[in-house]
């Protein structure tokens, strides 16, 4: 294949050597938005880019603070050690290896790659933005002040120190007593909290935000894994945070899921953890495959063979991902036929795998390798995950797992197919760099970075394959093993060293490289090298259609650069049937006064200070519940203190919900294009499904925990509480007539009646109260007879899931009340739909209770 001859990828516009260069002005159209050098502005930005650079400027900081821990632990196992002679204390040890794993796995890896998802998926959607930008930039901040809280979890007498995985009982005070145990499982559900938020929005905007004629068929392959891994998020984050939920009240209420003293404490905690554990190897894993796909296209010069297969098996994994999570429980009591099965699902996810890695590497054959730094990378992951994934076939065995299960075997596995994913993650970061700087990093130093890596990588798990027989978590070994522990302390240190390679580059490079002003990769053609490097503040001059079969931009209806074969295009430049045009040298985009630049439109904002406090205001309120135990703040002063930062923290974050609520802020404009299956529909009501299908999966976690705790206890031998199913009964009435006085409101609202719009929000808000008041009155009938959140296994899960439930009642009583007041005052009349999403929340909670009555009251 010769070097001017190009092949269509997956999308965009191939761009050559040199570009013409696009409006890149910063600035907000004239609104007050500061650029790039103004700490304020990145503080206040909603824009993708900018979140995208925080993601990743963040990630790489926990990366650093994780790598500090695991040379920690290396020192620690230079050789066995008896509990006096060590480096850590035992206990010490135990939190650097908890909090280590803990800060990869949450902390750096999905942050890392989502933020390139922030940066790079909107520009090849050919979207202006996310759907919902306040909702981008609060789940960005949410993320960073769960770090900064499990952060404060090490000065609070110690962190968590009962592994990454969590596991019963080891996860409960009577183990872990500390203050900065409880902090950092707070600081998880602020995580998942944040990781929620982002599911949402991008769903939202991938579904329904896609330039016109860009299907799902012909979407780029890295905005394919990114929109498959958010699938995943949703719903493996939600029952994760069901569990963290349970755990969070366990330790500061006393509640007994997990106790010893629980029949289903160890094993329950056990599926609801392993249920989201699996699918966040591939919520971590996907990310990584879409930039191999896409480097290995650029730098081979071919589309990757195979394309629509590819896209079948990553849909035949994502699906399967949730049907295998007991293998990682071949140790407990589960029967050997549930075990078989389970055995034979784990094997058949590794089928669709094959598929992809025979993809790659066929695509590599049929091309012509132009080994870059980033090619190197996702080369080198490649090839670190085959290695990962033979090993692993291993523990999908119910036997060979009895053996391996627990020693150094699954830690060499594991981060064989963990940082083999960040492998390609690094080379992702090399090769968007241009595009998000606009200069060129130093290919030497790239390189030198790449053979540091490689070799300390492999310098440092590769011998724990032999030395497997050393048992995990332990610092303690057989002394012939200690050879092997060296090998591995000093392929570590070369591992995180190799990064200072990688920090000095594109810090330098970001200032003093080479200018880049499009695109330096001859055949990448995805949309996002069809414009600027940066890109301008709102990514494209003009509307980006494939209508036509190739990537065309428009204003207004009327095209303003055709790219399809009447254009005039460079030597040597060919046409891309699903994705505009590719060439080897020069592409010139439109230059065009955008839409948003005449008078009598409302240009999208990019500005807001309200997720920054919204998310500081929870960072107090989490920090202030830290300290409670068995339902109360501790006394003394330190007690007030604590109570202080949540009372303060709930008037912050409740301020910063209405103002966000009042906030003149205006989204991205969505003109025609893809929105399969969800045309036609507004975004906030995608949204707002999104959302409900994961609350879904919390409320699943909670009955799921109920039924299987129940199950184990026994299921006749069960004395129900409540006793009186009366109470239960006329709650029923209560939500059901609420649901009614609901649609009322909306009828209202359509025929623009402000009386009958505010009467029936009025009348949903009182029978809300009178579910909560009827609800209260149970429960203290229930505390009269001395049954307690902590009394025992059946008091728990009642009043844990039931006031969940009441949460959200609550949480919908708040809203009612703002409706209630901007309806007085005009509003919804001209626009229902907040009434109308309001509306699929309260049905949704009056479901939930249907489920309840019957669990908790007659069965």
């Amino acid at each position: 294949m010769s070097e001017n001859d190009t092949k269509r990828t997956d999308g965009g516009t191939a761009v050559g050597d040199d570009v013409v260069p696009t409006h890149t002005d910063d600035h907000d159209h004239g609104h007050d938005f500061p650029g790039t050098g103004s700490i304020k502005r990145w503080f206040i930005t909603t824009n993708h880019k900018d979140v995208g650079i925080l993601y990743i400027v963040t990630s790489l900081f926990f990366l650093v603070l994780g790598g500090v821990l695991a040379w920690l632990m290396r020192i620690q196992l230079w050789a066995p050690r008896a509990a006096g002679e060590t480096i850590l204390s035992p206990i010490a040890y135990n939190q650097a290896v908890s909090a280590h794993g803990l800060l990869m796995v949450f902390w750096f890896l999905s942050p890392f790659a989502f933020g390139f998802a922030n940066y790079v998926v909107p520009l090849q959607l050919g979207a202006k933005d996310l759907a919902f930008p306040r909702l981008n930039a609060l789940s960005y901040w949410l993320y960073l002040f769960s770090g900064i809280l499990f952060g404060v979890s090490f000065f609070q007498g110690g962190t968590f120190s009962g592994g990454w995985t969590m596991y019963a009982p080891l996860n409960v005070p009577t183990f872990t007593p500390d203050v900065g145990a409880s902090t950092a499982v707070l600081a998880l559900v602020l995580f998942t909290a944040s990781v929620t938020v982002s599911s949402v929005n991008f769903l939202t905007t991938m579904h329904r935000m896609r330039a016109e004629g860009l299907t799902l068929r012909r979407m780029p392959l890295f905005s394919w894994t990114i929109l498959l891994t958010v699938w995943m998020m949703l719903f493996a984050f939600a029952a994760l945070l069901a569990a963290l939920m349970v755990l969070s009240s366990d330790r500061l209420l006393g509640t007994t899921y997990f106790a010893m003293s629980s029949p289903a404490g160890s094993l329950l905690w056990a599926h609801l953890f392993w249920f989201f554990g699996h699918p966040e190897v591939y919520i971590v894993f996907f990310p990584a495959l879409g930039v191999m796909a896409e480097v290995f296209q650029t730098f081979t010069g071919r589309r990757i063979v195979g394309r629509k297969w590819f896209i079948l098996a990553m849909v035949l994994v994502a699906i399967q991902s949730f049907v295998v999570w007991m293998h990682h429980m071949f140790l407990t009591s589960i029967n050997l036929q549930v075990k078989t099965l389970f055995m034979i699902t784990t094997i058949g996810i590794s089928l669709p795998f094959d598929l992809m890695v025979f993809a790659l590497i066929y695509t590599m054959l049929k091309g012509k390798i132009r080994f870059k730094t980033p090619f190197l990378f996702v080369f080198g992951a490649l090839l670190l995950f085959i290695i990962g994934g033979i090993t692993g076939v291993f523990l999908g065995a119910v036997v060979l797992d009895y053996e391996f299960r627990g020693t150094y075997w699954v830690v060499a596995h594991f981060h064989y197919v963990m940082v083999g994913g960040v492998t390609a993650l690094v080379g992702g970061l090399y090769y968007w760099f241009p595009k998000m700087t606009g200069r060129m990093y130093d290919e030497f130093l790239g390189k030198l970075h790449f053979a540091a890596y490689f070799i300390g990588f492999n310098l440092l798990y590769f011998p724990l394959f032999i030395a497997w027989e050393t048992p995990r978590r332990v610092f303690d070994y057989a002394p012939e093993l200690a050879v092997w522990h060296q090998l591995a302390t000093v392929g570590g240190f070369i591992l995180g060293l190799s990064f200072l390679i990688m920090f000095y580059n594109l810090f330098k490079s970001a200032f003093v490289g080479e200018p880049v002003s499009g695109n330096p990769w001859e055949f990448a053609t995805t949309a996002e090298w069809a414009t600027s490097s940066p890109p301008p503040l709102e990514n494209f001059e003009g509307t980006p259609t494939y209508r036509s079969g190739h990537l065309e931009f428009v204003e207004d209806g009327e095209v303003i650069l055709d790219t399809g074969p009447g254009f005039d295009l460079p030597s040597g430049a060919s046409v891309s049937a699903d994705g505009g045009v590719a060439t080897s040298s020069q592409t010139v985009p439109a230059k065009s006064t955008t839409a948003l630049e005449t008078a009598d439109e409302v240009a999208p904002s990019h500005a807001s200070w309200w997720p920054f406090i919204l998310s500081l205001g929870s960072f107090f309120v989490l920090l202030g519940l830290s300290a409670v135990q068995n339902a109360s703040f501790p006394d003394g002063m330190i007690g007030t203190m604590y109570a202080t930062s949540f009372v303060v923290g709930g008037f912050i974050t409740l301020g910063s919900l209405v103002a966000m609520g009042l906030e003149p802020f205006h989204g991205p404009v969505f003109e025609e294009g893809e929105a399969w299956p969800f045309a036609g529909i507004e975004n906030k009501k995608v949204g707002m499904w999104i959302f409900l299908a994961s609350d879904v999966v919390l409320f699943g976690g909670f009955l799921g925990a109920y039924i299987f705790t129940r199950v184990a206890f026994g299921w006749t031998g069960w004395d129900p509480v409540p006793s009186d199913p009366i109470p239960g009964l006329v709650n029923t009435y209560i939500l059901l007539t609420s649901s009614f006085t609901v649609v009322l409101a909306l009828v209202a609202a359509e025929k623009k009646h402000r009386l009958g719009l505010v009467t029936s929000l009025s009348a949903t808000f009182v029978l809300g109260v009178g579910f909560l008041i009827n609800k209260a009155l149970e429960w203290q009938h229930l505390f009269h007879e001395g049954l307690w959140l902590s009394t025992n296994v059946r008091t728990s899960t009642f009043f844990l899931t039931t006031g969940l439930h009441a949460a959200h009642v609550i949480a919908g009583l708040l809203v009612t009340l703002f409706l209630v007041w901007r309806a007085w005052n005009g509003a919804y009349l001209d626009d229902n739909g907040t009434v109308e999403y309001f509306g699929l929340y309260w049905h949704f909670v009056d479901i939930v209770w249907l489920f309840l009555f019957p669990l908790f009251y007659i069965l």
